[in-house]
């Protein structure tokens, strides 16, 4: 997916809460728009952080604008597996 802005937070192995602050920084920090991703098992973790930033720390202010799912190949020869992996756009309201 080609992004223009580089405001792209990663969900990994972290407590949800330090995602939330980092989509809110980035949020005050005056992106327009910042895009959640995250593979494997993070995916309800990155669903978590978009519903917590668009219903308790800025509502009214932010919506879902796209979300995008698909899978990617990891690992080489007999340890190549596919892992899901998901990437949900917020934006600012005009």
């Amino acid at each position: 997916m080609a992004q223009s802005t580089g405001n792209v937070v990663l969900v990994g192995k972290k407590g949800t809460m330090n995602y939330v602050l980092a989509v809110v920084i980035q949020f005050n920090q005056g992106a327009n728009s910042v895009v959640i991703k995250a593979r494997g098992r993070a995916i309800s973790k990155a669903v978590d952080v978009a519903e917590i930033v668009k219903t308790r720390f800025m509502p009214e202010q932010v919506d879902v604008k796209k979300v995008s799912i698909g899978t990617e190949q990891v690992g080489t020869g007999e340890q190549m597996r596919n892992v899901s992996t998901i990437e949900i756009v917020l934006e600012r309201k005009s």
